[in-house]
């Protein structure tokens, strides 16, 4: 694990009681109340806030969860925004009635608390080049899915984990022609061609320059290898990261899964409301 950034010695409290919060799994019954106002939150999707599914389509975030977030964005005055694999139509698809600011595909689109939308530019041609490699690697093995993101491309072998090291090599080899514009991105049974220079640290970094987001702790939950370049630019900012889940990890807490996630925000919720003793 890495350590924190102590440049930021306003959040030290705040960030101690919050990881006193984490060390039991919920907040406790009285304390001191986290001002949730001086938070930002970010979020992975699936595994995080979804539980993992057999098949891409099959996820689902929970209403209760739904509800949480909706909870935390009136709590934190709108510091709370998702930072997904998932592309932004998807991610308002499995979170609706909410439209969050949201860094999707890991951070090839962006959209901003105002609504402002930026996409990271392919060339159309090469895109669809890219696309024939890829499902020519899933024509050929029994159990893989090839997702069409737009921007970015996946092959899922979570019908297939044996398959796991030959995708693994056969997508890099498929992807080497497209290096200098597209990156391989590994998860979970999951093998993903992203732009390049695209990535969730770049989308947390970039909210925490605006308005609500900036000049707050920044808080970030993820189950995935996608999410550790986010762990470690919350972890510079002298934040809290979260891992969901097993697995090695530079983020600083971990809860079991996104039910442990939400009994903790639930909890964090409940103290901040009742506002015992001084906030922080």
């Amino acid at each position: 694990m890495t350590g924190t950034n102590e440049s930021s010695p306003s959040f030290s409290f705040l960030r101690n009681l919050l990881a006193d919060t984490l060390r039991q799994g919920t907040a406790p019954s009285q304390g001191p109340a986290p001002d949730l106002a001086r938070c930002a939150f970010f979020f992975d999707l699936d595994g995080t806030l979804a539980p993992i599914a057999p098949m891409p389509d099959a996820a689902a975030v929970p209403a209760s969860t739904i509800a949480l977030l909706q909870r935390l964005q009136r709590a934190t005055q709108g510091a709370v925004a998702v930072v997904s694999g998932r592309a932004l139509d998807t991610i308002d698809r499995m979170l609706q009635p909410l439209r969050l600011p949201a860094g999707g595909l890991h951070g090839a689109q962006w959209r901003a608390p105002d609504g402002r939308l930026w996409e990271a530019s392919v060339d159309p041609d090469e895109s669809a080049r890219l696309r024939g490699a890829l499902a020519a690697i899933a024509a050929r093995h029994p159990g893989l899915y090839l997702e069409n993101k737009g921007l970015s491309f996946a092959i899922h072998y979570r019908q297939a984990p044996g398959l796991g090291d030959r995708v693994r090599e056969e997508v890099r080899a498929a992807a080497e022609p497209f290096s200098s514009r597209y990156a391989l991105q590994y998860g979970k049974m999951v093998v993903e061609v992203r732009p390049r220079g695209a990535d969730k640290a770049r989308a947390i970094e970039r909210f925490m320059t605006v308005d609500p987001f900036s000049r707050r702790m920044p808080i970030m939950a993820g189950d995935d290898l996608t999410d550790e370049p986010a762990f470690q630019a919350v972890n510079r900012l002298g934040g809290v990261s979260i891992k969901i889940g097993g697995g090695d990890t530079s983020a600083l807490w971990r809860l079991a899964d996104p039910a442990a996630l939400a009994l903790w925000l639930n909890g964090l919720l409940a103290l901040a409301s009742r506002g015992a003793g001084s906030r922080v």
